[in-house]
């Protein structure tokens, strides 16, 4: 009897508080909800509730202030939001998005499987397109010293090719891809592929750099570029950040001599900027990557739900390649910036900010190819720099932001990570791959 009597009061409750509701006038629930927290312009009415909010995440404290702060001001929880007007945000990807760089991370995989769809005379040709000849910076020497040409390694490194081609079943061949990397033409062929590639960057400036390693993508469709794309992040997510040296056998000296190189081998997720990425785009602000890698390479990380960052496709720019067909060709597409450096901030121009009549509201990049579009656009009110504590142009504007680490409102944060690990720290400080101290800065030269 006890409960159907409290049964029975909360019966009576709601039909009274029911017969109250429906006593108030329309006009006056909206009235009241237009006054709430919850932002609502002419076309957009959105519960509170399902406004994302950053996670804080390994943000160094102040870093995740500022930049809530700054998706709070012109998000959807803004009175001032318009959706006919929305902002948007640019991140470079490689070292920014993740951890070390996808497409240096691709070619090193390509060159362990024989990834490629090239004759020798072909190969050939793509090592030497548009390199200038001649020897490369002093620093690029074998080990007796000697400043090596391109000459010199090209030729060495189509004995290897030649050789490969032959014996390998996924090209010419018949032999297993363990049995020819066993081989001191495969270990002659890696370190001095690398070495070169790292001789063409270090030597010229990066309209020559940047679109060579792209070159050995020729003969392929986007759909093979991008299946082998996938397998080498899937492959270098599970593999140790660590320095991988090289050093090509005395047995295969030939013209270059020989030489030693190494890199750092491994990629890493960064859960952060996905979130970011995420939420902003929850808050009604639009994201894009600009990248000085291939536009088909990134569009693999950045759109691909299992990496976790869950991109539009079309919100991917990055370097474009000639095609014959549904095949790439060794050449760069004539009518698009190459971009970095100030080919990210024409491309924005053009592909973003004159279709909108604004420029981005906040943009994050990690190197000197990301400094112009970190400084050129003047609506732009927040820049993020990963910190890699290097200099040049990027040390310029790290050097900035460390100065206003203690301001209200920065116009450039540092944030810091471990290179040991991939992930971030909460702090604008750095610890750089095989090191334990926490760095702010490149140290002065």
């Amino acid at each position: 009897m006890v409960y159907k009597g409290k049964q029975m009061k909360k019966i009576i409750a709601g039909a009274v508080v029911g017969t109250f509701l429906l006593s108030i006038p329309v006009s006056s629930v909206l009235a009241a909800n237009m006054q709430s927290p919850i932002l609502v312009d002419s076309k957009v009415h959105t519960d509170a509730a399902a406004v994302q909010i950053l996670d804080p995440g390994k943000w160094a404290p102040k870093n995740y202030t500022v930049v809530q702060n700054l998706i709070d001001k012109y998000g959807i929880k803004s009175p001032a939001y318009n959706s006919d007007r929305k902002p948007y945000v640019i991140f470079d990807w490689d070292n920014t998005s993740i951890m070390n760089d996808t497409e240096e991370a691709l070619f090193i995989y390509m060159m362990d499987h024989l990834a490629f769809k090239l004759t020798p005379e072909e190969f050939t040709k793509v090592i030497k397109n548009n390199v200038p000849e001649g020897a490369f910076s002093g620093e690029y020497t074998n080990v007796k010293g000697e400043r090596i040409t391109l000459a010199a390694i090209s030729k060495d490194l189509r004995r290897d090719y030649e050789y490969l081609y032959s014996h390998y079943k996924g090209l010419n061949g018949t032999q297993p891809l363990e049995t020819v990397q066993a081989s001191d033409q495969f270990k002659d062929f890696k370190t001095k592929l690398y070495f070169l590639y790292e001789a063409i960057n270090g030597t010229y400036d990066t309209s020559v750099g940047y679109p060579w390693v792209l070159y050995f993508f020729a003969n392929m469709t986007t759909e093979e570029v991008q299946q082998l794309t996938e397998a080498s992040n899937d492959y270098n997510l599970g593999q140790a950040l660590a320095e991988i040296k090289l050093a090509s056998p005395e047995s295969m000296a030939g013209e270059a001599g020989t030489v030693s190189v190494s890199y750092t081998g491994g990629l890493r997720l960064t859960p952060e900027i996905a979130n970011l990425m995420h939420t902003f785009r929850k808050n009604g602000i639009d994201v894009y990557v600009v990248s000085a890698s291939m536009k088909e390479v990134v569009e693999v990380f950045a759109t691909n739900p299992k990496y976790g960052y869950n991109l539009p496709k079309e919100n991917v720019i990055g370097i474009r390649l000639q095609k014959n067909g549904d095949t790439y060709l060794p050449a760069l597409r004539t009518d698009w910036p190459l971009t970095v450096n100030h080919g990210k901030t024409e491309v924005i121009q053009k592909e973003i900010a004159d279709k909108r009549g604004y420029g981005p509201l906040f943009v994050a990049g990690d190197s000197n190819g990301d400094y112009e579009m970190m400084t050129e656009f003047p609506d732009t009110e927040l820049i993020l720099i990963i910190n890699r504590a290097k200099g040049g142009k990027i040390g310029k504007v790290s050097a900035i932001a460390a100065s206003e680490m203690e301001k209200a409102n920065p116009r450039f944060i540092l944030q810091g990570h471990d290179e040991n690990t991939g992930q971030w720290i909460p702090t604008e400080y750095t610890i750089k791959l095989g090191a334990t101290e926490k760095v702010l800065l490149a140290a002065q030269k």
